[in-house]
């Protein structure tokens, strides 16, 4: 899944280009962020930003990502799941076409970007045991 992590951050970066944004910068803490919430979803079978037990999604964000002697901090995310064979192109479309995410996608706030693409075989719950390609995309501004 690194090769779409890898092209879902270069759609995301020529959209933004195109669109007179700065590209993002990856964050290895904003990366690990969105791993393990794309993890937790696949193996416990919900589809959400908060966390499984309830944490709203910029506090599980800002446990990996903190806000440290910083005087402005924000963070945002984009989820999708979608059959396996999704790609970057296709991830973007389904963003793109939905206001809420392609607001964070046109964010001139951000400034750093965490992407992980797991595929979960017989996903339980929301995916009723069928093979998925679940995506959480983190975004991130600390100055």
């Amino acid at each position: 899944m690194q090769t779409l992590n890898r092209q879902i951050l270069a759609a995301v970066n020529t959209f933004r280009v195109a669109h007179g944004l700065v590209p993002l910068r990856e964050s290895t803490s904003l990366d690990r962020s969105a791993r393990q919430h794309s993890l937790e979803m696949g193996k416990l079978g919900y589809f959400g930003h908060s966390s499984a037990d309830g944490t709203i999604f910029w506090r599980r964000i800002k446990h990996y990502y903190g806000a440290g002697n910083y005087g402005y901090w924000s963070v945002g995310e984009n989820l999708l799941w979608s059959a396996p064979t999704v790609s970057a192109g296709g991830a973007m479309k389904m963003w793109i076409a939905s206001p809420e995410h392609l607001r964070n996608l046109m964010s001139r706030q951000w400034r750093q970007i965490g992407v992980s693409a797991v595929h979960v075989v017989g996903a339980p719950g929301v995916f009723h045991g069928l093979r998925a390609t679940i995506i959480t995309t983190d975004f991130g501004v600390r100055r």
